[in-house]
């Protein structure tokens, strides 16, 4: 499985982004999908997850009541819809893929994507 991370870029304190992370490969509708950040000196941490069936989903607690993980199995993707965005949010975004069960360890991942930066100014 190979995973493609777009959508990032800079943007204004308070703006909106949309990232996309494109399976190639393989299908992934039975790989729960999740995406991960991680800021310069920073640890990598969890950012949202998502169940191979789209019905469950967790968030991490920076970005809950912001941030919305989606996913079409059709078309092999996952989108990451970040709202009101801070400077914090700052980061390269990372996209994973793991067989079966969600897990918000990054350690138990079986693929990821490239990254890509998001820098959002104040």
């Amino acid at each position: 499985v190979q995973l493609q991370a777009s959508g990032g870029g800079l943007v204004q304190a308070g703006g909106s982004l949309r990232l996309s992370c494109a399976a190639s490969g393989r299908s992934v509708s039975s790989y729960a999908m999740s995406w991960f950040r991680q800021a310069p000196g920073k640890e990598r941490e969890l950012v949202a997850g998502i169940s191979s069936s789209g019905r469950s989903t967790y968030y991490g607690d920076s970005v809950k009541g912001r941030f919305t993980i989606s996913r079409d199995n059709a078309k092999n993707t996952v989108y990451l819809q970040m709202n009101s965005l801070k400077p914090e949010d700052t980061a390269v975004y990372y996209c994973a893929a793991k067989v079966t069960v969600l897990s918000p360890k990054s350690n138990v991942y079986d693929y990821w994507g490239q990254g890509t930066q998001v820098t959002v100014s104040s």
